[in-house]
């Protein structure tokens, strides 16, 4: 019976990296594996639809440590090894090369994968979506060529990807079911001050739009087959979300529902196997179960992972966190509201520079400054406050006093 007293690891982003750190930095001993699909050490991804396609930031600016890193704290780095089976009797992490891995505990951190639409042209070239670093160098050197970018949802990734592809001289058109972009997260009146960022910078947003299809022109992409019509294209992107990445969880037999289910400390119903960052389904001690897809959270999951199995008692309490930058807005979001919440605005859309609270039952859940600076602090502090819809309003109210 393979077994071993070490921890591997599974995941190529953040959550796997920080797990790995972490480990050794708190002066765990044991061997540690870290096997990753891509050819490319453990990364960051927000740069992918900002930063990298802009040109402003390479390939290596992203990696969280690179291969020297990995030898010079004994972990074993495992590229391009994609695994297929966990057997959890003989504790073996299987790859498709055959090659086997004991673990005496093991971290599912395998992410999330982009979510695929199910219609007619969407194999064909010129289709692209973007989760990975080979995605993105895809994307940056169609954008290099000019021409015409249509964008398939208008959510995170969507928008930061028009903004790039704006700025990088296309004609760009974002088409989304949804009454306003980021309505399911933003609500309708920030939403629309998101719409407005774009359109003043040449943005076509079609909305309420659905669509049918991709359109075939020479045995590839040419645009999309909309309810509003034709929109011509040379490159199209789907950017409909992401789903966790599970399939090798469930054929584990774990338990899962939208994610890898695991408790406050990240473990599974397995004790042996925890899972961190965009697949984990977690216990948040403060807010309930949440699945969090973005980068601080990955980075914190995956420290706490580490703690956890080195038996330090640690929790998973604290508030999302994540930002945007698109054209001449940069913003930074904390907490986590509902779609139902009352969005409440201090300060002026109008003028690009304000702050945004969202309130569920008289408590504020959420708050998001944009181009305003060294505030996040003070808006976490508030978060979990019971305040009135006018004093946060009031830019008469010091932050601080609310």
């Amino acid at each position: 019976m393979a077994t071993s007293d070490g921890t591997v690891i599974i995941g190529g982003g953040l959550a796997a990296a920080h797990a790995a750190q972490t480990l050794r930095e708190q002066g765990y001993s044991g061997s540690i594996t870290l096997i990753a699909d891509e050819a490319t050490p453990p990364y960051e991804r927000p740069p992918l639809s900002k930063e990298f396609l802009q040109g402003k930031q390479d390939a290596e600016a992203g990696i969280a440590h690179d291969a020297e890193w990995y030898a010079a704290h004994d972990v074993t780095l495992v590229l391009g090894g994609h695994a297929s089976e966990i057997d959890r009797r003989r504790h073996v992490v299987r790859l498709d090369s055959g090659d086997e891995h004991p673990y005496g505990q093991l971290l599912l951190a395998t992410g999330a994968d982009s979510r695929h639409l199910d219609l007619p042209g969407t194999d064909l070239p010129g289709v692209m979506m973007l989760r990975r670093l080979g995605d993105a160098q895809i994307l940056k050197d169609a954008l290099a060529t000019g021409g015409r970018l249509a964008v398939v949802g208008a959510g995170w990734i969507g928008l930061e990807v028009a903004s790039s592809a704006r700025q990088a001289g296309m004609e760009v058109t974002v088409v989304a079911p949804n009454d306003t972009p980021l309505e399911n997260v933003m609500g309708e009146k920030i939403g629309a001050h998101f719409a407005e960022v774009h359109r003043s910078n040449g943005v076509e947003l079609r909305m309420g739009t659905q669509v049918n299809g991709i359109i075939e022109r020479d045995g590839r992409a040419a645009g999309l087959d909309t309810s509003d019509g034709e929109v011509p294209a040379d490159v199209v992107l789907i950017a409909i979300g992401a789903v966790p990445a599970t399939s090798l969880a469930e054929a584990a037999g774990l338990e899962t529902d939208n994610g890898v289910l695991v408790d406050g400390s990240l473990r599974t119903s397995d004790p042996d196997i925890l899972a961190a960052g965009d697949v984990a389904n977690a216990v948040n001690t403060k807010l309930g179960r949440l699945r969090v897809e973005h980068w601080d959270n990955a980075i914190r999951q995956g420290e706490l992972a580490a703690k956890t199995i080195l038996k330090h008692a640690d929790r998973y309490d604290w508030l999302p966190y994540f930002f945007t930058d698109q054209f001449d807005l940069g913003m930074e979001y904390v907490g986590h509201a509902g779609p139902g919440a009352q969005a409440v605005v201090r300060g002026s859309l109008e003028s690009g520079e304000f702050i945004a609270f969202w309130l569920e039952e008289g408590v504020v859940t959420a708050a998001m400054n944009v181009n305003i600076w060294d505030v996040n602090d003070t808006l976490r502090s508030i978060v979990g406050r019971a305040v009135a819809p006018e004093r946060l309003a009031d830019t008469k109210v010091e932050l601080a006093d609310l």
